[in-house]
């Protein structure tokens, strides 16, 4: 066994005849035990909030999305479409027109978005799974499906017929208007449904068939905004993409699930960095206790080093006794300090600890890569602060008598 890290090892378990150096030691290791499990937790609470938050956006987002480049709409023949159909690793998918609008019922009106969308988009996405009230919109009718918040702003419920909605958007051209008719196109629709998925997206869509969007906004019968859709478990993803492009062309762009939501992956990675640095900091101050236990306890060895000395050990070696006495400390406490945060997080999955409503519990997940960030940050800490205390020994110093 190497000789520094036996010793090292020795007064690890050994109790110092001064009992200020216990105290001192003592109160080290629990800081860096507290440490690693205030990171842990909190790295597993922003796991949760990040799972938690894209799990019910992922509900309507598509595995790819295409949309073009060059204005709003591209036009999609028969041809495309059965090459799309072609492609290895594409299971289906459902042509889209979206546009901004404004909905209007019994004198309430509310700007949002109609998503019109083809027979396959029950295929596409999960949709069917949120709709709490009502049901999905049949292809070919004037029928609408909206949000929670949309549904209060015009209250409108569902299968109401005696209550429209009309959906307006501006007519496109140019010249001098006289009229209502000439500046606005309208339908009038029946909601049938209502989703609920969060707060952003309940109050932004309003689903309708392609054929109400079509006539809403003056399409073409081949005219779309976007394709969306659902690959196979085994594709693969780069390929597909590939394939998409060469037949739809280069004017076209594809984003995937994390590029749909990448404001939302921006924002809860940038609050997750903040958070890291700040318990870093912490563990960075409670690494200054390691730093002055290690130099006590040299101060408390100084005899015992000087007969190590005279008896051949190095200067080189008498450090690394006390560098290694440095990283065994913060092993043990990273260590225990990511046991007591696994029991933490684990109780909290399990048995609902906080709340943050009365019937939403704060989401946890337990990810392999925190238990990774944790060790790794705190070894890498750990080994500066030990090298950092260790190199107060000098040749001096262990000479002395």
């Amino acid at each position: 066994m190497n000789f520094s890290l036996y010793i090292a090892k020795r007064y690890i378990r050994s109790k110092s005849s001064n009992n200020a150096i216990n105290f001192i030691t003592i109160i080290a290791i629990v800081g860096i035990v507290l440490g690693a499990a205030s990171l842990f937790i909190v790295l597993s609470g922003f796991a949760g909030l990040r799972d938690f938050t894209l799990e019910f956006s992922s509900i309507i987002d598509p595995d790819l999305k295409a949309e073009t480049n060059i204005g709003k709409s591209f036009t999609l023949d028969e041809s495309q479409n059965q090459q799309l159909l072609a492609i290895d690793g594409v299971a289906n998918f459902s042509k889209i027109i979206e546009e901004r609008i404004i909905a209007s019922s019994d004198g309430n009106n509310h700007p949002a978005y109609i998503k019109g969308v083809d027979q396959n988009y029950n295929k596409i996405t999960a949709i069917d799974s949120v709709i709490p009230y009502g049901n999905w919109l049949y292809q070919d009718t004037p029928q609408i499906v909206v949000g929670w918040a949309i549904s209060n702003r015009l209250s409108v419920f569902v299968n109401d017929y005696s209550k429209t909605v009309t959906l307006s958007v501006p007519k496109p051209g140019k010249g001098q208007i006289t009229s209502q008719n000439q500046a606005i196109n309208q339908v009038n629709t029946v909601n049938v449904g209502i989703y609920d998925i969060n707060e952003e997206l309940n109050n932004k869509y309003i689903f309708a068939s392609i054929e109400t969007a079509r006539q809403l906004l003056n399409y073409q019968p081949n005219q779309i905004t976007s394709l969306e859709f659902k690959l196979t478990d085994n594709a693969n993803q780069e390929t597909v993409i590939t394939n998409i492009k060469s037949i739809l062309g280069k004017n076209i762009i594809i984003k995937n699930k994390d590029q749909l939501n990448d404001a939302i992956y921006k924002m809860l990675n940038t609050e997750n960095l903040a958070v890291y640095l700040i318990f870093t900091l912490v563990l960075i101050i409670a690494l200054f206790n390691v730093i002055g236990s290690i130099i006590m306890m040299i101060l408390d060895k100084k005899k015992t080093l000087s007969t190590l000395y005279n008896i051949g050990a190095t200067v080189k070696d008498i450090r690394n006794i006390f560098f290694y006495q440095g990283v065994l400390m913060t092993i043990i406490g990273g260590f225990l300090g990511l046991v007591i945060g696994y029991i933490v997080v684990q109780l909290q999955a399990s048995f609902d600890l906080i709340m943050i409503t009365p019937s939403l519990p704060y989401p946890v997940a337990i990810h392999l890569k925190n238990f990774v960030i944790v060790m790794l940050t705190i070894s890498i800490l750990g080994i500066i602060a030990s090298k950092i205390a260790a190199s107060r020994i000098t040749r001096d110093l262990v000479k002395s008598n």
